[in-house]
């Protein structure tokens, strides 16, 4: 069993968001899948996207899997210019376990 969590950051400028564990920077993710592709890599993650959107290992900023901003995906992921990049991005969802 996996010791820890995986973060995933908040939007950043380029859509992308960070994925660290440990305090270990594991990559950028730009959507759902890529992050799977990453946690399985690190050899975090055996399932599928589902698997990893219902984990219990994430700790999610800044909104949960569905917020994606270079696909579209979330509510009130961009602001308009000038405006905060991402909104609520203090907040903080951690995902329950299976």
């Amino acid at each position: 069993m996996v010791q820890g969590s995986v973060s995933v950051a908040a939007p950043g400028g380029s859509g992308g968001r960070r994925v660290c564990f440990g305090g270990r920077f594991l990559g950028t993710a730009y959507s759902l899948h890529e992050l799977t592709l990453l946690l399985r890599d690190a050899g975090l993650v055996r399932g599928d996207e589902l698997d990893v959107a219902e984990s219990g290992l994430i700790e999610w900023y800044g909104g949960g899997p569905e917020v994606w901003p270079r696909q579209g995906g979330g509510p009130d992921c961009w602001a308009g210019p000038g405006g905060p990049l991402v909104s609520g991005s203090s907040a903080r969802t951690t995902l329950g376990e299976k």
